[in-house]
Protein backbone atom coordinates (compact mmCIF):
# COMPACT_ATOMS: atom_id res chain seq x y z
CA UNK A 1 0.00 0.00 0.00
CA UNK A 2 1.50 3.36 -1.10
CA UNK A 3 1.77 5.73 2.08
CA UNK A 4 -1.35 7.77 3.05
CA UNK A 5 -0.09 11.07 2.16
CA UNK A 6 -2.76 13.67 0.57
CA UNK A 7 -2.39 14.85 -2.58
CA UNK A 8 -3.97 18.33 -3.67
CA UNK A 9 -4.77 19.60 -7.02
CA UNK A 10 -1.81 22.30 -6.92
CA UNK A 11 0.10 19.08 -5.86
CA UNK A 12 -0.83 16.93 -8.31
CA UNK A 13 -0.18 19.82 -11.11
CA UNK A 14 3.18 19.82 -9.58
CA UNK A 15 3.80 16.10 -9.99
CA UNK A 16 2.74 15.85 -13.79
CA UNK A 17 5.04 19.00 -14.57
CA UNK A 18 7.89 17.68 -12.37
CA UNK A 19 7.50 14.41 -14.70
CA UNK A 20 9.17 16.80 -17.82
CA UNK A 21 12.32 17.15 -15.86
CA UNK A 22 12.70 14.50 -13.05
CA UNK A 23 16.05 12.62 -13.51
CA UNK A 24 16.29 9.15 -14.12
CA UNK A 25 15.59 7.10 -10.70
CA UNK A 26 18.96 5.69 -9.57
CA UNK A 27 19.24 1.85 -9.03
CA UNK A 28 18.74 2.24 -5.10
CA UNK A 29 15.64 3.95 -5.94
CA UNK A 30 14.14 1.62 -8.67
CA UNK A 31 14.74 -1.21 -6.28
CA UNK A 32 12.67 0.07 -3.65
CA UNK A 33 9.63 1.42 -5.61
CA UNK A 34 6.59 -0.11 -5.63
CA UNK A 35 5.40 -2.27 -8.51
CA UNK A 36 2.40 -2.34 -11.02
CA UNK A 37 2.15 -4.96 -13.53
CA UNK A 38 -0.34 -4.57 -16.03
CA UNK A 39 -1.32 -6.99 -18.50
CA UNK A 40 -1.80 -7.22 -21.95
CA UNK A 41 -3.31 -10.25 -23.96
CA UNK A 42 -4.21 -10.97 -27.70
CA UNK A 43 -4.63 -13.91 -30.01
CA UNK A 44 -1.42 -15.06 -32.00
CA UNK A 45 -3.23 -15.56 -35.21
CA UNK A 46 -6.09 -13.22 -35.26
CA UNK A 47 -7.30 -12.40 -38.59
CA UNK A 48 -7.42 -8.62 -37.46
CA UNK A 49 -3.61 -8.24 -37.90
CA UNK A 50 -3.40 -9.65 -41.03
CA UNK A 51 -0.55 -7.72 -42.91
CA UNK A 52 -2.08 -8.14 -46.19
CA UNK A 53 -5.27 -6.29 -45.73
CA UNK A 54 -3.62 -3.27 -43.29
CA UNK A 55 -1.30 -2.92 -46.02
CA UNK A 56 -3.70 -3.04 -48.59
CA UNK A 57 -5.23 0.29 -47.03
CA UNK A 58 -8.23 -1.04 -45.71
CA UNK A 59 -8.93 1.98 -43.18
CA UNK A 60 -11.05 -0.29 -40.75
CA UNK A 61 -8.08 -2.66 -40.13
CA UNK A 62 -5.19 -2.33 -37.86
CA UNK A 63 -1.76 -1.32 -38.76
CA UNK A 64 -0.28 -3.24 -36.11
CA UNK A 65 -0.89 -4.56 -32.65
CA UNK A 66 -2.42 -2.48 -30.03
CA UNK A 67 0.26 -3.45 -27.77
CA UNK A 68 2.33 -0.46 -29.30
CA UNK A 69 -0.12 1.66 -27.83
CA UNK A 70 0.00 0.50 -24.68
CA UNK A 71 3.91 0.23 -24.39
CA UNK A 72 3.57 4.20 -25.07
CA UNK A 73 1.36 4.39 -21.96
CA UNK A 74 3.64 2.63 -20.00
CA UNK A 75 5.99 4.98 -20.85
CA UNK A 76 3.90 7.63 -19.45
CA UNK A 77 3.58 5.79 -16.43
CA UNK A 78 6.73 5.33 -15.86
CA UNK A 79 7.44 9.37 -15.58
CA UNK A 80 4.88 9.39 -13.26
CA UNK A 81 5.96 6.63 -11.16
CA UNK A 82 9.59 8.19 -10.47
CA UNK A 83 7.83 10.85 -8.45
CA UNK A 84 5.48 8.82 -6.52
CA UNK A 85 7.52 5.91 -6.15
CA UNK A 86 5.62 3.23 -8.25
CA UNK A 87 7.27 1.16 -11.01
CA UNK A 88 4.72 0.46 -13.96
CA UNK A 89 5.15 -2.41 -16.06
CA UNK A 90 3.48 -4.42 -18.97
CA UNK A 91 3.22 -8.55 -18.77
CA UNK A 92 1.95 -9.93 -22.52
CA UNK A 93 0.83 -12.89 -23.70
CA UNK A 94 -0.43 -13.90 -27.41
CA UNK A 95 -2.54 -17.13 -26.66
CA UNK A 96 -4.24 -19.38 -29.29
CA UNK A 97 -6.98 -20.45 -26.99
CA UNK A 98 -8.78 -18.59 -24.53
CA UNK A 99 -8.36 -21.69 -21.95
CA UNK A 100 -4.19 -20.50 -22.19
CA UNK A 101 -4.77 -17.02 -21.89
CA UNK A 102 -6.83 -17.34 -18.56
CA UNK A 103 -4.44 -19.69 -17.33
CA UNK A 104 -1.68 -17.27 -17.87
CA UNK A 105 -3.38 -14.52 -16.37
CA UNK A 106 -4.64 -16.69 -12.84
CA UNK A 107 -1.30 -16.80 -12.53
CA UNK A 108 -0.69 -13.23 -13.08
CA UNK A 109 -3.61 -12.15 -10.90
CA UNK A 110 -1.84 -14.25 -7.87
CA UNK A 111 1.44 -12.49 -8.28
CA UNK A 112 -0.36 -8.91 -8.23
CA UNK A 113 -1.28 -8.32 -12.19
CA UNK A 114 -5.38 -7.24 -11.83
CA UNK A 115 -5.74 -4.90 -14.81
CA UNK A 116 -5.57 -6.34 -18.24
CA UNK A 117 -5.75 -4.91 -21.82
CA UNK A 118 -7.68 -7.45 -23.70
CA UNK A 119 -7.41 -6.81 -27.33
CA UNK A 120 -10.13 -9.91 -28.25
CA UNK A 121 -13.00 -10.04 -30.68
CA UNK A 122 -16.17 -10.05 -28.69
CA UNK A 123 -17.28 -13.63 -28.67
CA UNK A 124 -12.97 -14.76 -26.84
CA UNK A 125 -13.83 -11.47 -24.86
CA UNK A 126 -16.46 -12.66 -23.39
CA UNK A 127 -15.06 -15.98 -22.63
CA UNK A 128 -12.15 -14.99 -20.92
CA UNK A 129 -14.09 -12.37 -18.70
CA UNK A 130 -16.38 -15.94 -17.74
CA UNK A 131 -13.13 -18.33 -16.89
CA UNK A 132 -12.12 -15.46 -14.87
CA UNK A 133 -15.34 -14.39 -13.17
CA UNK A 134 -13.84 -15.23 -9.44
CA UNK A 135 -10.47 -13.83 -9.90
CA UNK A 136 -9.42 -10.40 -9.31
CA UNK A 137 -8.91 -9.18 -12.42
CA UNK A 138 -10.38 -6.04 -15.00
CA UNK A 139 -10.33 -6.85 -18.43
CA UNK A 140 -9.46 -3.64 -20.37
CA UNK A 141 -11.54 -4.29 -23.57
CA UNK A 142 -9.57 -2.23 -26.53
CA UNK A 143 -10.90 -3.79 -29.66
CA UNK A 144 -14.71 -5.44 -29.28
CA UNK A 145 -17.25 -2.64 -30.21
CA UNK A 146 -20.40 -4.17 -30.36
CA UNK A 147 -23.09 -2.99 -28.41
CA UNK A 148 -24.52 -5.90 -26.64
CA UNK A 149 -21.59 -6.06 -24.78
CA UNK A 150 -22.38 -3.32 -22.90
CA UNK A 151 -26.17 -4.47 -22.98
CA UNK A 152 -27.92 -7.77 -21.94
CA UNK A 153 -24.23 -9.42 -22.68
CA UNK A 154 -22.57 -6.92 -20.49
CA UNK A 155 -19.93 -8.37 -17.69
CA UNK A 156 -19.02 -6.59 -14.12
CA UNK A 157 -14.83 -7.17 -15.03
CA UNK A 158 -14.92 -5.59 -17.85
CA UNK A 159 -14.19 -2.00 -18.89
CA UNK A 160 -15.02 -0.80 -22.57
CA UNK A 161 -12.08 1.80 -23.36
CA UNK A 162 -12.79 1.29 -27.26
CA UNK A 163 -16.13 2.95 -28.00
CA UNK A 164 -19.33 0.96 -29.12
CA UNK A 165 -21.48 0.64 -32.09
CA UNK A 166 -23.91 2.94 -30.93
CA UNK A 167 -21.45 5.63 -30.00
CA UNK A 168 -20.22 5.96 -33.50
CA UNK A 169 -23.39 5.99 -35.18
CA UNK A 170 -24.74 8.80 -32.55
CA UNK A 171 -21.60 10.72 -33.48
CA UNK A 172 -22.38 10.56 -37.32
CA UNK A 173 -26.08 11.23 -36.78
CA UNK A 174 -25.89 14.19 -34.59
CA UNK A 175 -23.29 15.31 -37.54
CA UNK A 176 -25.90 14.97 -39.60
CA UNK A 177 -28.49 16.04 -38.07
CA UNK A 178 -26.56 19.63 -37.30
CA UNK A 179 -26.10 19.73 -41.51
CA UNK A 180 -30.29 19.25 -41.82
CA UNK A 181 -28.86 16.00 -43.63
CA UNK A 182 -31.04 13.65 -42.28
CA UNK A 183 -32.69 11.31 -45.15
CA UNK A 184 -30.45 8.06 -45.00
CA UNK A 185 -29.85 5.43 -47.49
CA UNK A 186 -28.02 2.59 -45.78
CA UNK A 187 -26.00 0.16 -47.01
CA UNK A 188 -25.51 -2.87 -45.24
CA UNK A 189 -22.49 -5.59 -45.41
CA UNK A 190 -22.81 -9.25 -45.04
CA UNK A 191 -21.31 -9.95 -41.76
CA UNK A 192 -22.86 -10.01 -38.21
CA UNK A 193 -20.63 -7.35 -37.25
CA UNK A 194 -22.18 -4.95 -40.09
CA UNK A 195 -25.98 -6.09 -38.90
CA UNK A 196 -24.92 -4.87 -35.62
CA UNK A 197 -24.06 -1.41 -36.78
CA UNK A 198 -27.26 -1.07 -39.00
CA UNK A 199 -28.73 -1.45 -35.69
CA UNK A 200 -26.94 0.80 -33.85
CA UNK A 201 -27.85 3.43 -37.03
CA UNK A 202 -31.32 2.71 -36.12
CA UNK A 203 -31.29 3.45 -32.45
CA UNK A 204 -29.39 6.81 -33.43
CA UNK A 205 -31.77 8.07 -35.98
CA UNK A 206 -34.80 7.38 -33.89
CA UNK A 207 -33.24 9.43 -30.79
CA UNK A 208 -31.75 12.47 -32.67
CA UNK A 209 -34.90 12.69 -35.56
CA UNK A 210 -33.33 11.28 -38.41
CA UNK A 211 -34.77 8.92 -40.72
CA UNK A 212 -33.75 5.69 -43.08
CA UNK A 213 -34.97 5.92 -46.47
CA UNK A 214 -33.60 2.36 -46.97
CA UNK A 215 -31.37 -0.23 -46.10
CA UNK A 216 -29.64 -1.96 -48.84
CA UNK A 217 -27.43 -4.90 -48.95
CA UNK A 218 -24.11 -4.99 -50.77
CA UNK A 219 -21.78 -8.11 -51.31
CA UNK A 220 -17.71 -7.89 -52.28
CA UNK A 221 -18.27 -9.65 -55.55
CA UNK A 222 -16.72 -9.22 -58.84
CA UNK A 223 -20.04 -11.85 -60.07
CA UNK A 224 -21.67 -9.64 -62.89
CA UNK A 225 -24.96 -11.61 -61.83
CA UNK A 226 -24.95 -9.83 -58.59
CA UNK A 227 -24.48 -6.74 -60.12
CA UNK A 228 -27.27 -4.86 -58.19
CA UNK A 229 -25.39 -5.89 -54.75
CA UNK A 230 -21.66 -5.13 -55.69
CA UNK A 231 -22.34 -2.31 -58.31
CA UNK A 232 -22.23 0.98 -56.07
CA UNK A 233 -24.08 3.06 -58.75
CA UNK A 234 -26.85 0.26 -58.86
CA UNK A 235 -27.34 -0.17 -55.10
CA UNK A 236 -27.59 3.78 -54.63
CA UNK A 237 -30.06 4.44 -57.71
CA UNK A 238 -33.88 5.01 -57.68
CA UNK A 239 -34.56 6.62 -54.33
CA UNK A 240 -34.00 10.14 -52.98
CA UNK A 241 -31.62 10.22 -49.24
CA UNK A 242 -29.28 13.49 -48.21
CA UNK A 243 -26.48 11.02 -47.33
CA UNK A 244 -25.37 7.46 -47.73
CA UNK A 245 -24.38 5.38 -44.64
CA UNK A 246 -22.32 2.37 -45.26
CA UNK A 247 -22.38 -0.91 -42.39
CA UNK A 248 -19.19 -2.53 -43.31
CA UNK A 249 -16.96 -3.79 -40.61
CA UNK A 250 -14.08 -5.60 -42.92
CA UNK A 251 -13.90 -2.20 -45.22
CA UNK A 252 -12.61 -3.44 -48.68
CA UNK A 253 -16.47 -2.74 -49.89
CA UNK A 254 -16.64 1.07 -48.55
CA UNK A 255 -13.57 2.63 -49.56
CA UNK A 256 -15.04 1.82 -53.16
CA UNK A 257 -18.47 4.15 -52.12
CA UNK A 258 -17.60 7.40 -52.14
CA UNK A 259 -17.48 9.32 -55.59
CA UNK A 260 -19.77 6.53 -57.00
CA UNK A 261 -22.72 6.95 -55.44
CA UNK A 262 -25.79 7.66 -58.24
CA UNK A 263 -27.25 10.23 -57.34
CA UNK A 264 -23.57 11.42 -56.09
CA UNK A 265 -24.58 12.19 -52.14
CA UNK A 266 -21.82 12.33 -49.34
CA UNK A 267 -20.88 8.87 -47.92
CA UNK A 268 -20.47 8.11 -43.99
CA UNK A 269 -20.13 5.31 -41.81
CA UNK A 270 -16.93 3.02 -42.83
CA UNK A 271 -15.94 5.26 -45.67
CA UNK A 272 -16.29 8.97 -46.36
CA UNK A 273 -16.99 10.83 -42.82
CA UNK A 274 -15.93 8.09 -40.45
CA UNK A 275 -16.44 8.05 -36.35
CA UNK A 276 -13.08 7.19 -34.47
CA UNK A 277 -11.54 6.73 -31.03
CA UNK A 278 -8.69 8.21 -33.12
CA UNK A 279 -7.26 9.88 -35.40
CA UNK A 280 -4.01 10.58 -36.72
CA UNK A 281 -4.93 14.00 -38.35
CA UNK A 282 -6.32 15.21 -34.93
CA UNK A 283 -4.34 18.74 -34.19
CA UNK A 284 -5.66 19.65 -30.56
CA UNK A 285 -5.48 18.52 -26.86
CA UNK A 286 -1.93 17.47 -27.09
CA UNK A 287 -2.81 14.56 -30.05
CA UNK A 288 0.19 16.11 -31.92
CA UNK A 289 2.36 15.25 -29.14
CA UNK A 290 0.59 11.40 -28.76
CA UNK A 291 1.11 10.69 -32.36
CA UNK A 292 4.62 12.44 -32.98
CA UNK A 293 5.88 10.30 -30.08
CA UNK A 294 3.94 6.87 -31.05
CA UNK A 295 5.15 7.34 -34.86
CA UNK A 296 8.91 7.89 -33.47
CA UNK A 297 8.58 4.43 -31.59
CA UNK A 298 6.39 2.37 -34.12
CA UNK A 299 7.07 3.62 -37.54
CA UNK A 300 3.61 4.03 -38.32
CA UNK A 301 0.74 5.78 -37.59
CA UNK A 302 -1.69 5.40 -34.65
CA UNK A 303 -4.70 3.22 -35.16
CA UNK A 304 -7.76 2.95 -32.55
CA UNK A 305 -6.60 -0.16 -31.29
CA UNK A 306 -3.71 1.50 -30.03
CA UNK A 307 -5.02 4.30 -28.42
CA UNK A 308 -7.53 2.87 -26.77
CA UNK A 309 -4.57 0.59 -25.40
CA UNK A 310 -2.63 4.00 -24.41
CA UNK A 311 -5.76 5.17 -22.85
CA UNK A 312 -6.41 2.11 -20.66
CA UNK A 313 -2.62 2.28 -19.14
CA UNK A 314 -3.03 5.95 -18.59
CA UNK A 315 -6.63 4.61 -16.82
CA UNK A 316 -4.71 2.64 -14.17
CA UNK A 317 -1.74 4.66 -13.92
CA UNK A 318 -4.08 7.15 -12.96
CA UNK A 319 -6.28 5.74 -10.77
CA UNK A 320 -3.24 4.12 -8.72
CA UNK A 321 -1.86 8.33 -8.56
CA UNK A 322 -4.80 9.88 -7.28
CA UNK A 323 -6.25 6.41 -4.98
CA UNK A 324 -2.83 6.60 -3.46
CA UNK A 325 -2.16 3.01 -3.28
CA UNK A 326 -1.15 0.19 -5.63
CA UNK A 327 -3.82 -2.38 -4.41
CA UNK A 328 -6.52 -3.84 -6.73
CA UNK A 329 -9.78 -2.84 -4.79
CA UNK A 330 -8.79 0.91 -3.86
CA UNK A 331 -7.19 1.39 -8.04
CA UNK A 332 -10.15 -0.50 -9.27
CA UNK A 333 -12.87 1.41 -7.26
CA UNK A 334 -11.08 5.09 -8.13
CA UNK A 335 -11.36 3.42 -12.07
CA UNK A 336 -15.12 2.98 -11.70
CA UNK A 337 -16.20 5.79 -9.75
CA UNK A 338 -17.13 9.38 -10.07
CA UNK A 339 -13.65 10.86 -9.66
CA UNK A 340 -12.33 9.67 -12.74
CA UNK A 341 -10.88 13.07 -14.91
CA UNK A 342 -8.87 11.13 -17.55
CA UNK A 343 -7.36 13.42 -20.15
CA UNK A 344 -6.89 11.31 -23.81
CA UNK A 345 -5.68 13.91 -25.78
CA UNK A 346 -9.55 14.38 -27.55
CA UNK A 347 -11.36 17.03 -25.52
CA UNK A 348 -13.74 16.78 -22.63
CA UNK A 349 -12.19 14.53 -20.12
CA UNK A 350 -12.86 10.72 -19.94
CA UNK A 351 -14.34 8.55 -16.93
CA UNK A 352 -16.21 5.13 -16.75
CA UNK A 353 -20.29 5.16 -16.90
CA UNK A 354 -21.59 3.23 -13.86
CA UNK A 355 -24.35 1.64 -15.90
CA UNK A 356 -21.84 -0.71 -18.46
CA UNK A 357 -18.48 0.26 -17.78
CA UNK A 358 -18.36 2.07 -21.08
CA UNK A 359 -15.30 4.83 -21.15
CA UNK A 360 -17.75 7.97 -21.87
CA UNK A 361 -15.57 10.18 -24.34
CA UNK A 362 -15.18 12.36 -27.35
CA UNK A 363 -15.51 11.25 -30.93
CA UNK A 364 -13.45 12.23 -33.71
CA UNK A 365 -14.96 12.59 -37.11
CA UNK A 366 -12.87 12.19 -39.84
CA UNK A 367 -12.45 12.31 -43.58
CA UNK A 368 -9.23 11.29 -45.33
CA UNK A 369 -6.31 13.29 -43.56
CA UNK A 370 -8.05 15.69 -41.79
CA UNK A 371 -10.58 15.66 -38.93
CA UNK A 372 -13.88 17.60 -39.47
CA UNK A 373 -15.07 17.95 -36.03
CA UNK A 374 -15.49 16.61 -32.31
CA UNK A 375 -18.72 15.15 -31.27
CA UNK A 376 -20.78 15.42 -29.46
CA UNK A 377 -21.42 18.16 -31.92
CA UNK A 378 -22.59 21.91 -30.32
CA UNK A 379 -26.01 21.69 -29.02
CA UNK A 380 -26.60 18.11 -28.65
CA UNK A 381 -26.46 18.47 -24.36
CA UNK A 382 -27.03 16.12 -21.86
CA UNK A 383 -28.94 16.96 -18.42
CA UNK A 384 -25.29 15.61 -16.33
CA UNK A 385 -22.54 14.89 -18.82
CA UNK A 386 -22.97 15.56 -22.86
CA UNK A 387 -20.39 12.88 -23.62
CA UNK A 388 -23.70 10.78 -22.73
CA UNK A 389 -25.06 11.65 -25.71
CA UNK A 390 -22.83 9.31 -27.46
CA UNK A 391 -23.87 5.62 -26.65
CA UNK A 392 -26.93 4.28 -24.63
CA UNK A 393 -27.86 6.20 -21.21
CA UNK A 394 -28.37 4.92 -18.35
CA UNK A 395 -32.82 4.86 -18.60
CA UNK A 396 -32.16 2.66 -21.95
CA UNK A 397 -29.47 0.31 -20.81
CA UNK A 398 -30.21 -3.45 -21.30
CA UNK A 399 -26.97 -3.99 -18.99
CA UNK A 400 -27.73 -5.56 -15.33
CA UNK A 401 -24.34 -6.49 -13.68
Amino acid sequence: MMSPHKISLAALAWVLAACLTSAPATAQEAASAEQVRIGYVDLEDSPRYDPFLANFLVPQRPWGRSMAGALLGIADGQQIGQVIGVEFGLREAHGSTVDELAATVGEWAQDGVHFIIADLPSEQLLALSEALRDQPVILLNVSAQQDELRGANCRVNIVHVIPSYRMQTDAIVQYLVSKRWTNILALQGPLAQDAAIIQALRESVGFFGADIVEVRPFVLSADPRRRDQNNVALVTEGTNYDVVFVADSDGEFARSVPYQTNPPRPVVGSAGLVAEAWHWAWERQGAPQVNARFEAANNRRMHRFDWAAWAAVRAVTQSVLRSQSTEFEPVRDYLLGERMNLDGSKGNPMSVRAWDHQMRQGMLLAAGNVVVGLAPIEGFLHQTNDLDTLGVDAPRTACQF
